[in-house]
């Protein structure tokens, strides 16, 4: 998927789903693209701008100035690390 396809599933799942974090990232030529999504009940426990720069910077991105821009990074290899680290920080964040 590239970004626009990524913020469109972010945007309706976030709207499907009464309460929700969602993260998608995809890695192609070893290029990634991360978004993420969350449901207003959370934002004040989660901050998906903040979540996804974490990401983009464990894939050796950088977090970028506005929140709502997407994030990216360019070593594919680390997503899986990167993506598990997220789940736990997301995991403590709602405990």
């Amino acid at each position: 998927m590239d970004r626009a396809q990524m913020r469109s599933l972010a945007d309706s799942l976030r709207n499907k789903w009464k309460s929700a974090v969602v993260v998608l990232a995809s890695g192609d030529d070893g290029n990634v693209s991360i978004i993420s999504a969350v449901t207003r009940d959370l934002t004040a426990k989660v901050h998906a701008g903040k979540l996804a720069g974490a990401l983009a910077q464990a894939v050796g991105g950088k977090a970028a100035a506005v929140p709502t821009w997407p994030k990216g990074g360019k070593d594919a290899s680390a997503l899986d690390a990167g993506l598990a680290k997220t789940l736990e920080t997301v995991t403590q964040a709602l405990a």
